[in-house]
């Protein structure tokens, strides 16, 4: 009876919890399953071990760090909230390169995302040498945040330079701009509104995804080219819009080579073009106060988040998916 019993234990652990043996077609498709499985991770590994080692280690050190007293000479010393509490409450310069960071940001992205979507509308059209022009206007994009661009941004803004060249001869008014408090963050809008490439190349995208058999039907109602701007091309662009605005919502208020190599690393004239990065980096590189930098690059961290959740939560009352109107 013993025997009996521990076969049936053995012949069932073999079998299966059921009882049932398992078809082979079912093992082997298992066993090719796992196979696959170990392979996928095979190839994933690469990835996941700079993900870990590259972005989210160094990310979890510098939330450490945010909360410490660190100069890269010595130990880090836990100082708790002591970081955020001086950032918030003591630090003049970390306000004014909010507000200038707010300021950049607030001008910038409708500009540029205004002057991508109509130059997106423009090579849209049936234009002999299209692709042509299209890889011309992407360009800025590309080159935009270069050092080479910022360089010859300077050059052209500065006393001796290309703008004051053009308007000296007119009898207007000419001024070093860069050097000038009230217009250096205005050239640097400028740069920023002229890397319209990429947003342009995901409108362009957008449009080309409209049925045209709608504008046929406006066009035999009457309806005027404004009109149907309004009424077909923007609505059924928002989702096109809204995705432009958080990506370039971000890459703004993460701006930092612009800023930094006309201002020489300043932030000047007068903190006018003291960008957030750009105060985060004189921290952390100038003054070795790599705590204090950390809580600033957590800081930031935080804010862009808001700024994303607040217009998730707004885009529901303006950008509309096609898939809810056939609900």
């Amino acid at each position: 009876m013993v025997h009996w019993a521990q076969r049936t234990v053995r012949t069932l652990r073999r079998n299966g919890r059921d009882g049932v043996a398992p078809s082979p077609r079912r093992d082997h498709r298992s066993r090719r399953a796992r196979l696959e499985n170990r392979v996928a991770y095979i190839f994933l590994a690469p990835w996941l071990i700079g993900m870990v080692v590259f972005a989210i280690g160094p990310m979890l050190i510098s939330l450490y760090l945010s909360f410490t007293r660190y100069d890269l000479f010595t130990e880090p010393v836990w100082t708790g909230l002591d970081n955020y509490t001086r950032m918030f409450f003591r630090d003049t310069r970390w306000r004014t390169s909010l507000e200038v960071t707010s300021a950049f940001v607030f001008w910038t992205v409708p500009l540029r995302l205004v002057f991508a979507l109509g130059v997106a509308m423009v090579l849209n059209r049936a234009l002999r040498g299209v692709s042509l022009y299209r890889a011309i206007y992407y360009l800025p994009s590309l080159l935009g945040g270069s050092v080479a661009i910022a360089i010859l941004w300077r050059q052209v803004f500065g006393s001796q330079g290309l703008l004051n060249q053009v308007l000296a001869p007119l009898g207007l008014p000419t001024t070093s701009w860069i050097a000038n408090p009230d217009t250096a963050l205005s050239t640097l809008i400028i740069l920023g509104v002229w890397q319209f490439g990429s947003p342009m190349i995901i409108f362009l995208a957008g449009l080309k995804q409209i049925p045209k058999e709608l504008y046929e039907a406006a066009n035999i109602d009457g309806a005027s080219k404004l009109a149907m701007f309004f009424r077909i091309t923007v609505p059924l662009l928002t989702p096109i819009i809204f995705f432009n605005l958080i990506m370039q919502m971000i890459s703004s208020f993460q701006s930092f080579t612009p800023a930094f190599i006309i201002s020489g690393g300043s932030g000047g004239p007068a903190n006018s073009t003291l960008f957030y990065t750009l105060y985060l980096y004189q921290q952390a590189f100038s003054s070795f106060r790599m705590g204090y930098a950390s809580a600033l690059a957590w800081t930031l961290v935080l804010i862009i988040a808001l700024f994303t959740v607040v217009n998730f939560v707004a885009s529901r009352y303006w950008v509309f998916y096609q898939d809810e109107g056939k609900k």
